[in-house]
C-alpha cells in the first residue's frame, strides 16, 4: 500500500514537472519559429569581405566572373539553380586585402546602397596581420569591435528588416601563420569572440567556419584545406559553403 502511494505521488511531481516544462517547450518553439526569415522573390544576397571573399571576382558586369570563385560562387550557384522562381539577386563586394575600417570607408556605395536582404561579412583575418605584423593602420581588438559594430548599427538603421550573416574570421597552422601560430590564434580568437557576440546581440546568423576547419584537419592536413593558412584551398571553399548554407537554412524558410 505504501509503495502504491509512493508510486502515486512520484507521478503526480513528474506530472506536475512535465506540465511545467511544457509552456516553456511551446514558448521556445514559437521563438524559433518566428525567427524563421522568408526570402521573398527579388530578394538581395551581399557578400562582403576581404579576399577570401573577393576570389579574384571580375570588377564588370560579365555574369562569368561577377562572384569570383570560392564558398560565395557555390552559395550563388546552388541557390540559384535550387530556386530560380525566387529571383534572388547575387552580389559580391569583398576586395582583397580589406580590413574593417576598409569595408567602413565604402560601407554607403558597395554595402546601403545594394539595399541587401541579407547580409554576409567575413572580416578580420587582416585586421589580425595588421597588429602582428604592424601593418598601419593598425586595427587592435577594441576598434575591430568598434567599427563592426558601426557598420551594422548603419546598416540596421538604413534597412530595418535587413538580416546579417556573421562569419567567424579563421587560420589555420601552415606557412606564415604557422611560423607565428601563438600569436595569430591568440589574436584571432579575441576576433571570434567578438563576432560571435555580435551575432548574439544583433541576432545574427552566426557561421562557425573556425570550428569546421579545426574538425577538418583531424580528416586531411592542413595546407590540404588552407593552402597558405588563410586562404582556403577548393576543398576548404567547398566546406564553407557547405556549413554557410546549412547554418542559414536553420533560420531562412525559401
Amino acid at each position: 500500500m505504501k509503495n502504491t502511494r509512493r508510486s502515486f505521488i512520484r507521478g503526480m511531481a513528474l506530472s506536475g514537472i512535465a506540465t511545467l516544462c511544457l509552456p516553456s517547450l511551446a514558448v521556445n518553439a514559437a521563438r524559433e519559429k518566428k525567427k524563421k526569415l522568408k526570402l521573398a522573390r527579388g530578394s538581395v544576397i551581399l557578400f562582403q569581405g576581404d579576399s577570401i571573399t573577393d576570389g579574384n571576382r571580375g570588377r564588370n558586369t560579365d555574369p562569368n566572373h561577377v562572384m569570383g570563385h570560392g564558398y560565395q560562387f557555390s552559395v550563388a550557384s546552388r541557390w540559384g539553380a535550387e530556386y530560380p522562381e525566387k529571383d534572388l539577386h547575387f552580389f559580391n563586394r569583398a576586395i582583397s586585402g580589406n580590413k574593417v575600417i576598409d569595408l567602413a570607408a565604402r560601407w554607403q556605395s558597395d554595402t546601403l546602397d545594394l539595399k541587401p536582404n541579407l547580409l554576409s561579412i567575413l572580416v578580420g583575418v587582416n585586421d589580425s596581420t595588421s597588429v602582428l605584423f604592424d601593418w598601419k593602420p593598425v586595427v587592435p581588438v577594441e576598434e575591430y569591435e568598434k567599427v563592426y559594430r558601426q557598420l551594422l548599427d548603419q546598416a540596421k538603421t538604413a534597412l530595418p528588416e535587413i538580416m546579417f550573416v556573421l562569419c567567424e574570421p579563421f587560420i589555420l597552422p601552415v606557412g606564415n601563420v604557422k611560423d607565428n601560430w601563438d600569436r595569430y590564434r591568440a589574436d584571432i580568437a579575441k576576433r571570434q569572440a567578438v563576432v560571435r557576440k555580435l551575432a548574439q546581440e544583433y541576432d545574427a546568423i552566426f557561421v562557425p567556419f573556425q570550428e569546421v576547419f579545426d574538425k577538418a584537419i583531424k580528416k586531411a592536413p592542413a595546407s590540404y584545406w588552407i593552402w597558405d593558412g588563410v586562404h582556403p584551398t577548393v576543398a576548404g571553399h567547398e566546406l564553407m559553403a557547405r556549413e554557410w548554407i546549412r547554418q542559414i537554412e536553420k533560420r531562412i524558410a525559401m
